[in-house]
């Protein structure tokens, strides 16, 4: 084969090096991003000398030439289109890239802080519990033990752009190490706590004049800002990347890394900073003016944009404006429009937890929701009710009523920084209120996500290519997998093989074989086929991933007693042929036949169960999920 004329090949038939955005390969398949998917002649393709299918996932074109192959026709395809090289996870992040600007800023997000949650669930919960009962028990917070747990409650809160700035950078493809030095230099000791500037008379705050003089800027830390750590980070990559392009490798080392850090933090503190201070200033102002409005309609407002402000990372000013409240008029009449805009976040989060039958969104959700029902709304909204969207608008509705009803009761608190739950320690006065408030705010919130929110609704489409025996079921149904070989269906615990009977690579069931054919046992996509022709992988319709392993420790045999029927990539109907295999061949090699059929991603799924043992044909029902 020669690889160039392949490689020259494919790139003329998706459109040429102008259509290229990125390259990469697994070890069989060669994974495009492309600018125009019309450009791409996907029947051309099949024709070239050693392509073995064509298929596109996830925003790539993948190209399957099989191992030994395709690294070959990869150095000539990236030598022709005049790119380099990248990884898979590139080539995922450039095909995410293709995606309209809003649904990449909520990707971002996500990938931003999801990796991040449990930090912050962590330290939220405790530092609710903490304020809560220091509050309930004034004594405690006297104590040793009290000191020390404090201390852990607010790590990640007090280091939080740290936390934010790494998980940026590896979002970004930067380097992680150096968006921590960037989340270092917001929170730098020798810059003014941000916590503190709110006390702090203007003129007791050091500044000093940048830009050769052009304008001065207030040196204040950035604690608990969001956004603008985001953006110097990917100021950061987009600066790293060109370094690394244009810099010699002799000195790339330490110049791209110096260059890097000085440009991004002196833009982060002179530009970045100074412009969100002053956005903060100006939402400051407004809100004092909006809690003012008659007839609870601010409290309205308040309640239904204060979940955005969250997102934008600019929350953490209302800690001056209930300062400032408190300092005037000895109420603190914001604190209960926070909570219910925070409790309705925490509803809405428990809605989807009940609903969904995921079990990771289940892990992520219940104690989502119980850290926003105690005031820490990030898990909530980030983990969450953004990635999924109408669950966030659900919670903003049930912030609007809630805020609502705050101002018509004109409640106030005797403090702030408790919000949710705790919030009945600071309100003594208005303990009913306040309660009518939060039970507002969740069952609005709640009922709303839950009419909202629609999980992707799992669904075949009848089998095309159905080899059943006649008198069997003519059509897949939902959530089902068939059996793939007519045998004895056992459990998995029964599979003399840890692994399997361990259920460490999911659930499922397995078969003790009486005929050497597997068919489809759903309709999906031929995700992995072994090279060793023992094991298929398929992913179906819906997103289930099915395993099926025939025999045990058979990749030893190195394809022996095997024949292949398809190709990886290749789309498959339930009931149709894909292996045929010699069981008395594998007796006699001296290995178990017996065949685990198993989903690999088993968490996605609240309920797997096995629908029957004993004696069972192929295309019987035998395994369901939801």
């Amino acid at each position: 084969m020669d690889y160039a004329v392949v490689a020259a090949k494919v790139l003329k038939n998706i459109g040429g090096k102008e259509n290229v955005i990125s390259a990469a390969h697994c070890a069989t398949r060669l994974r495009l991003v492309i600018a125009d998917n019309k450009k791409c002649s996907k029947t051309e393709i099949e024709n070239i000398d050693g392509v073995k299918g064509v298929f596109e996932a996830a925003g790539q074109l993948q190209i399957i030439f099989g191992t030994g192959i395709v690294n070959k026709v990869y150095e000539e395809f990236i030598g022709a289109a005049g790119i380099s090289g990248s990884s898979k996870e590139q080539v995922k992040q450039a095909a995410a890239a293709k995606q309209n600007v809003f649904k990449r800023m909520i990707k971002t997000l996500g990938d931003v802080f999801v990796p991040i949650i449990p930090a912050i669930v962590a330290s939220g919960l405790l530092m609710g519990l903490l304020g809560g009962l220091s509050s309930l028990f004034p004594s405690i917070s006297e104590s040793g033990t009290y000191a020390v747990l404090n201390l852990f409650s607010n790590a990640a809160f007090v280091f939080l752009p740290i936390l934010i700035a790494v998980s940026a950078a590896k979002a970004f493809g930067a380097n992680q190490y150096l968006g921590a030095v960037i989340g270092m230099i917001m929170i730098h000791p020798a810059l003014v706590n941000a916590w503190a500037v709110a006390g702090m008379p203007a003129s007791d705050i050091p500044s000093v004049p940048v830009w050769f003089g052009l304008y001065e800027i207030n040196l204040t830390g950035y604690q608990g800002h969001v956004i603008p750590v985001v953006i110097a980070v990917w100021i950061m990559s987009v600066i790293e990347k060109k370094l690394h392009k244009i810099v010699p490798d002799m000195i790339d080392l330490f110049v791209t890394p110096l260059v890097t850090v000085m440009a991004t933090g002196y833009l982060t503190l002179t530009m970045i900073g100074p412009v969100f201070s002053m956005l903060e200033n100006y939402v400051l102002s407004g809100a004092k003016i909006l809690i003012a409005l008659p007839l609870g309609i601010g409290g309205a407002i308040a309640g239904a944009f204060y979940a955005p402000t969250v997102v934008a990372g600019v929350h953490h000013m209302y800690n001056a404006l209930e300062a400032g409240l408190l300092s005037t008029d000895g109420v603190n009449t914001w604190m209960p429009i926070a909570t219910a805009a925070n409790v309705a976040q925490g509803a809405a989060a428990l809605a989807v937890a009940f609903k969904t039958k995921s079990r990771k969104t289940k892990s992520m959700a219940f104690p989502a929701s119980l850290s926003a029902f105690l005031g820490i709304t990030e898990p909530a909204i980030f983990g969450v009710n953004i990635r999924y969207g109408t669950p966030f608008i659900a919670g903003c509705i049930g912030g609007a009523l809630g805020g609502l009803a705050a101002g018509i009761f004109g409640i106030g608190a005797t403090a702030y920084g408790i919000t949710g739950l705790f919030g009945f320690l600071i309100t003594t006065n208005y303990t009913l209120q306040y309660a009518v408030v939060i039970l507002v705010s969740s069952a609005v919130a709640f009922s709303t996500s839950w009419i909202l929110y629609r999980e992707k609704e799992k669904s075949f489409s009848a089998a095309e290519n159905y080899v059943a025996e006649e008198g069997l079921k003519e059509s897949v149904e939902n959530g089902t997998i068939y059996s793939p070989i007519e045998g004895n269906a056992i459990r998995l615990s029964e599979v003399k093989d840890e692994t399997f009977a361990g259920e460490v690579l999911g659930g499922g069931f397995a078969i003790v074989p009486t005929t050497g054919k597997v068919v489809a046992p759903c309709n999906g996509t031929v995700e992995t086929l072994f090279e060793t022709k023992h094991a298929i992988g398929i992913k179906t319709e819906d997103g289930a991933e099915v395993l099926i392993h025939i025999g045990i420790n058979t990749v030893e045999l190195k394809g022996k007693f095997y024949k292949a029927y398809i190709s990886e990539g290749e789309k498959v109907s339930a009931g149709q042929l894909l292996m045929e295999f010699d069981i008395e061949g594998i007796k006699a090699a001296g290995y178990d036949v017996t065949t685990p059929v198993i989903i690999t991603n088993s968490d996605d799924y609240a309920e797997i169960s096995q629908v029957r043992t004993g004696s069972i044909r192929q295309m019987e029902k035998a395994l369901t999920y939801a």
